[in-house]
């Protein structure tokens, strides 16, 4: 089963990208550091680091039923972010978001991940989880609103490459289980 490569929500639109999204998505949210503080992958210092993520989430689809989606305004169409999956086997999957910093606080984060948790469930995942820096407080509220469980402290410490720390910190591991 493959999940659908567009979804729409009351304001929303989440998209499997393409390669034409590459200038909007560096430029949106990609490239900004306050944006990327807390993410796991580093923040990308030219298009062609955002090309190969497009390269990356065409992949993704290729091999899994569903990857990364862009989300946009239903209203305007307008970039916002991204969501998605990432499968690590066909009934476990990795969860996460990120939106350009003009539109956090509007409900976006909580509206398109609530969407990722149903294409999930379609798709017959059982285990849904997501990483979170400690201190990303906004991003532990949105996981709580969609209904994952803070389930550890993840033992290793993890990379978080646009801190500037150098150094790998604690990061929390919230999960849903679907039925």
């Amino acid at each position: 089963m493959q999940a659908p490569t567009r979804i729409e929500t009351a304001r929303l639109v989440l998209r499997k990208p393409t390669l034409a999204d590459a200038e909007a998505v560096f430029s949106r949210y990609a490239s900004d550091p306050e944006v990327t503080r807390y993410l796991g992958w580093p923040r990308h210092r030219s298009v062609s680091d955002t090309k190969s993520f497009l390269a990356f989430s065409d992949a993704e689809w290729d091999r899994w039923p569903a990857g990364p989606y862009l989300i946009e305004s239903r209203a305007d169409g307008c970039l916002l972010g991204s969501t998605g999956l990432a499968f690590e086997t066909p009934s476990n999957a990795a969860t996460g978001y990120v939106l350009a910093r003009d539109v956090w606080g509007l409900g976006y984060a909580t509206e398109s991940l609530g969407a990722v948790v149903g294409v999930a469930r379609e798709l017959g995942v059982r285990h849904l989880h997501a990483l979170c820096h400690p201190r990303h407080a906004a991003s532990h509220r949105v996981l709580e609103k969609c209904g994952f469980v803070r389930e550890s402290t993840l033992p290793q410490p993890v990379e978080f490459p646009n801190l500037g720390s150098g150094s790998p910190e604690g990061c929390l591991r919230y999960a849903r289980v679907l039925d």
